[in-house]
């Protein structure tokens, strides 16, 4: 099989670009796991992945290509208006699972998707290929200059250009990673008819395409430009990069509140990757800046990002411990993706403790034992998570979730010359062909805390063996030993220790990695606090609720945990003086990792808590943030925490359903349509409104609502719109302004006949006036 060829020429433009410090990563192929979670989680997603039927997610493609399909659509996202986004996702997922395991039925499964799609492709005539229903009337249109974009739709698809770059992210996967020649070129061709489809627009016309949410296509030309050396797909690169968001990174400014978090990370992945090619150090600063400021400011503990799928404001945490949709998946994928080209560019173990804390927390927890994935990781205490249904969910985080597990093994080592890299400390082997050298690292960790590596030569031979030094590792205590021989290792400045010297077969380093347990706080400042061993968080499982939807049905809201939430005030509540509380955690089971949290909780009900690795509880409620409270703040803390959350929790039990305007996954839940309407933020919250109308499908559940509630900003005025439900007009608003400078609700009562399962709401703008900023639609009994 081919080496990973665009893989190696940018790690040598890197080189070039930011000096001899840049590292090359090894194939997959070269990398093999063994047993462990990570092998265990690796055969779950490869078994999930042979049992989908190709024939149907190769549905979309077919149909838009005039061909008669071989069976019946996947449903789900698939089949209502993202058809097809799978199917790239997939063929990336193959092309991983094959280089990372070598199966043969998965490189014959990939190469029956290539084989159908080509089909497609040819039918297509032009170069297209995707599964956008309608798609190549809309390109026609776009094509022409006619362009209607918006954060989530596009001339009134489903994000067209997020749909499209995964099946081109396929193609080059399938070429880069797996050696499939047939992939390369028809991306070559699928890339040739984008340029065409772009070649009359201007600049700014480009620019407007990119308000819609585009995935990493930047990232994939770039690539293409990587394969080819043809500066034309370099030039379309850069032009489907959003200004918008470049900018302010150039200027090192954080302007992400608000901002739907997955759109923006894959830009940025893109930013890098064209910053390498095209040895721009102010994209790679910007690329770098952007990193800095998610993890550092805007990253909880398990390593996942953003709220309801949104960057919340960098120092109020609140929603993320409030609200039951936390952390996505989907952008912890994109945040490792740009934390491994970041960190080959200039290795660090500043980047390695969040890939490894990312990849323990959140990816590895992100799939059930027996096949599904996880949308959202809720941080609120005694939440829970949903799992995809395997043969009826297909949401965006299933999708990355086919790829996630099979690619473990892509930074366990990296290499420089003849420098080898041992990066994290997972059970796997290493064959570099290339020098001869076969190591095997064998580990329990996380639960001892030990690895050992040991060589396998063709003859001795001089290379340094650099591992790295992590940041939860106490200064001075990790040790070296080398055939039973403690050794001092070289300390270096990037975070990493070093041993240069002539290696033998048989040679054995056993390299000591002591974890401590440790507190973290919310990043800020807010009195919640999370426990770790070492690298690991600790959760604690409760058992005070049931969880109704553990398997996600099909619809477009099945991903939500959508079971009763627990009230704040009832969390599990810590006290203690903040610099020593985690001494205050006691480990009682040394080979699992379990710990007693009993002279840190405050209450007596929970004193027989037990912490243990949170990557380990699945279909559970658990705390990972616990409230926290000094013992003198105590009681005011206490009757805080209940008074704010009352009327939340009343609220809450009377919603049916409720809509988070301007937010992109809800308004497409409930089937948002509209025309001349924009959406954005005011004080870090969002909104909708319009100059003519939009509405949205809210489902009445057992027919218990009879009263939508709306949220408005009491200084908003000169504002007329009608509300109107299925068809019927039920209220004209007049706004005034009168309400000052705070946001405020307004329940307005729907008559008992138009009480239905699905209600259709509808703003329409008064003549001459508009829509006011709408700030949540609620269905309440």
């Amino acid at each position: 099989m081919k080496k990973i060829i665009a893989t190696v020429l940018i790690s040598a433009l890197c080189g070039s670009v930011f000096g001899q410090t840049a590292l090359q990563p090894f194939s997959l192929t070269e990398v093999r796991l063994l047993d462990g979670p990570f092998k265990q989680a690796q055969e779950t997603d490869k078994k999930y992945m042979l049992s989908l039927d190709p024939d149907r997610l190769l549905v979309p493609y077919l149909r838009e290509a005039g061909l008669k399909p071989k069976a019946a659509s996947y449903g789900n996202w698939e089949n209502t208006g993202l058809d097809g986004h799978i199917g790239g996702h997939y063929l990336s997922a193959l092309a991983l699972m094959y280089a990372a395991t070598g199966d043969i039925k998965v490189k014959e499964r990939m190469e029956y998707m290539i084989a159908e799609l080509d089909k497609c492709q040819l039918q297509n005539g032009d170069g297209y290929l995707a599964g956008i229903p309608g798609g190549k009337q809309m390109w026609k249109e776009i094509k022409a200059g006619n362009i209607k974009s918006s954060s989530f739709s596009l001339n009134g698809k489903w994000v067209p250009l997020y749909n499209i770059h995964k099946i081109y992210a396929g193609l080059y996967d399938a070429y880069a990673i797996a050696g499939n020649a047939k992939a390369k070129q028809m991306l070559l061709k699928l890339t040739d008819w984008c340029i065409d489809m772009v070649s009359n627009l201007s600049d700014q016309q480009v620019q407007e395409l990119l308000k819609s949410e585009h995935g990493g296509l930047n990232e994939t030309f770039a690539h293409v430009y990587a394969i080819t050396g043809n500066p034309k797909y370099l030039q379309l690169a850069k032009r489907f990069s959003d200004q918008s968001i470049l900018n302010p990174l150039l200027k090192n400014t954080d302007a992400l509140n608000g901002l739907h978090a997955n759109t923006q990370i894959p830009k940025v992945i893109g930013f890098e990757q064209i910053a390498l090619l095209d040895k721009d150090a102010a994209w790679a600063d910007a690329a770098a800046f952007f990193w800095k400021t998610v993890v550092e400011h805007r990253t909880v503990a398990i390593g996942g990002n953003s709220v309801r799928e949104h960057f919340h404001p960098a120092n109020n945490f609140s929603s993320m411990t409030e609200s039951r949709e936390g952390p996505e998946t989907c952008n912890s994928y994109n945040m490792l993706k740009l934390t491994k080209q970041l960190f080959l560019a200039a290795p660090s173990n500043t980047y390695l403790d969040y890939y490894e804390r990312t990849l323990y927390n959140h990816i590895l927890s992100s799939q059930r034992p027996e096949g599904g994935f996880v949308y959202f990781t809720p941080m609120r205490p005694g939440h829970y998570r949903t799992y995809s249904s395997p043969q009826e969910s297909f949401w965006c985080c299933v999708g990355s979730g086919l790829e996630n597990h099979g690619k473990y093994g892509e930074l366990i080592y990296a290499h420089r010359a003849n420098d080898l890299y041992v990066n994290l400390f997972i059970p796997s082997t290493l064959n570099w062909k290339e020098k001869g050298i076969r190591l095997t690292q064998q580990t329990l960790f996380p639960d001892a805390e030990y690895t050992t590596v040991k060589l396998q030569l063709k003859s001795k031979q001089r290379f340094a063996l650099h591992f790295r030094r992590p940041a939860w590792a106490a200064q001075g205590e990790m040790a070296v030993l080398i055939n039973g021989k403690k050794v001092t290792a070289k300390s270096e400045a990037n975070g990493f220790a070093s041993i240069d010297r002539i290696w033998s077969t048989g040679d054995v380093i056993k390299i000591s990695l002591p974890m401590h347990t440790t507190t973290e706080f919310m990043p800020d400042g807010s009195d919640w606090v999370a426990f770790l061993h070492g690298p690991v968080v600790l959760a604690a499982e409760l058992d005070t609720l049931n969880q109704p939807n553990l398997t996600a049905d099909g619809s477009r809201m099945g991903h939500i945990a959508s079971g009763a939430l627990l009230p704040i005030a009832d969390a599990p509540l810590v006290t203690g003086a903040k610099n020593t509380l985690a001494n205050e955690i006691m480990l009682t089971d040394k080979n699992n990792l379990t710990f007693n949290a009993q002279n840190a909780i405050f209450q007596p009900k929970y004193k027989s808590l037990k912490l243990v690795p949170f990557y380990t509880l699945a279909e559970k409620r658990y705390v990972v943030y616990f409230p926290y409270s000094s013992a003198e703040a105590l009681p005011a803390r206490a009757k805080a925490i209940k008074q704010a959350e009352e009327e939340k929790m009343k609220m809450e039990q009377k919603t049916v359903d409720l809509i988070n305007t301007g937010e992109q996954q809800p308004e497409s839940d409930h089937n948002f349509k509209g025309e001349q309407t924009d959406n954005g933020t005011y004080q870090e919250r969002h909104f909708r409104n319009g100059k003519a109308w939009f509405s949205y499908v809210l489902k009445n559940k057992e027919l218990s609502a009879n009263k939508l509630v709306l949220t408005y900003f009491g200084q908003e005025k000169n504002k007329n719109f009608s509300i109107l439900i299925n068809g019927v007009t039920i209220d004209n608003v007049k706004l005034d302004g009168g309400k000052g400078n705070v946001f405020f609700t307004q329940e307005y009562q729907i008559p008992k006949e138009l009480l239905k399962g699905e209600l259709e709401v509808k703003f329409v703008a008064g003549e001459g006036s508009a829509i006011a900023n709408i700030y949540e639609v609620r269905l309440v009994k």
